[in-house]
């Protein structure tokens, strides 16, 4: 019986920090500001803008030129997203591996739609996902279980029969919220200050090359038995 592995998309399947902290640095080019190290900007590119804009230029919601720059940085990412971008080492091979074994794989994010199909076509991904649900697929996003769910019965799947992989802890919160195991990916964007471990994840990969054993350890039972 086959499994469905359902991905996180930025910091977990792709290395998109690249060009999301570049339209960040935008926003501060415009106010005179040299740009920020990409270093510092990495670790909240997970967050988008609400946590890109509090990083590059101070800025929370509450401050009143936040919707015009928020829109702004929109923009400047939407223009820009596919410069820098890559899979992570060793994704493309793991996703065929994942095929090959007779399991499925799909895409939940919390990225909104015009924002994440051009990224995942020009990666070359959309053929292959058996699911893909975006931020505004559904009402409510992550960590609500909502989207994996959808996503499950998108692929035809019974959550019993899928594994989410994530690199927030609103990654396995959802999961858990959709009784669904899940993966942290320990490699992603995750920034100095969290402590992975307190995730309560079922396991945990420190490298994209680690997934798999990572996944394997966690399958629905009946699954982790197919031919390798």
């Amino acid at each position: 019986m086959s499994a469905l592995i359902l991905f996180d998309f930025d910091g977990t399947l792709a290395d998109t920090a690249p060009d999301l902290a570049a339209a960040a640095n935008k926003q501060r080019l415009r106010r005179g500001l040299e740009p920020m190290p990409y270093e510092l900007l990495r670790p909240v590119a997970s967050q988008g803008a609400r946590g890109l804009l509090r990083v590059a230029l101070g800025m929370m919601p509450d401050h009143p030129e936040f919707e015009e720059t928020r829109a702004q940085f929109l923009s400047d990412y939407a223009a820009s997203s596919t410069v820098h971008t890559r899979l992570f080492p060793g994704i493309q091979d793991l996703l065929a591996d994942i095929r090959r074994r007779g399991h499925a794989w799909g895409i939940v994010t919390n990225k909104v739609t015009h924002l994440t199909l051009p990224i995942v076509e020009f990666l070359g991904l959309m053929d292959e996902a058996a699911a893909l649900v975006c931020g505004d697929t559904v009402p409510r996003s992550k960590p609500y279980p909502d989207p994996l769910l959808h996503a499950a019965r998108e692929a035809g799947y019974d959550p019993s029969r899928c594994v989410y992989v994530g690199d927030d802890l609103r990654d396995v919160q959802a999961a858990h919220a959709a009784g669904m195991p899940a993966v942290a990916a320990g490699y992603g964007y995750l920034g100095g200050d969290h402590d992975i471990t307190l995730w309560e994840a079922d396991a945990l990969a420190t490298s994209p090359e680690a997934l798999w054993e990572a996944i394997e350890r966690v399958l629905p039972a009946r699954t982790n038995s197919l031919p390798s």
